[in-house]
């Protein structure tokens, strides 16, 4: 796991610590959890590609007429 240093302003570093210990995490875990967050698709995103992946298989076949589209 690779350490990263940054700069924050002191309010911002106190907010985010009492944040972090009202989810009962530390703020370590609280920032590792937004850079995934930030970095991994969305589950709609995941579930979407999921969905495609499992029906590669499915041909459109033809294409239907207007009139054949429209049929009752």
């Amino acid at each position: 796991m690779k350490k990263i240093i940054f700069s924050v302003d002191e309010q911002l570093l106190e907010g985010a610590r009492s944040f972090a210990k009202s989810r009962h995490k530390t703020l370590n875990a609280l920032l590792r959890e937004g850079l995934e967050r930030l970095t991994t698709p969305s589950g709609s995103a995941r579930e979407f590609d999921a969905l495609m992946k499992r029906l590669s298989h499915v041909q459109a076949g033809r294409c239907f007429s207007r009139n054949e589209m429209t049929e009752r």
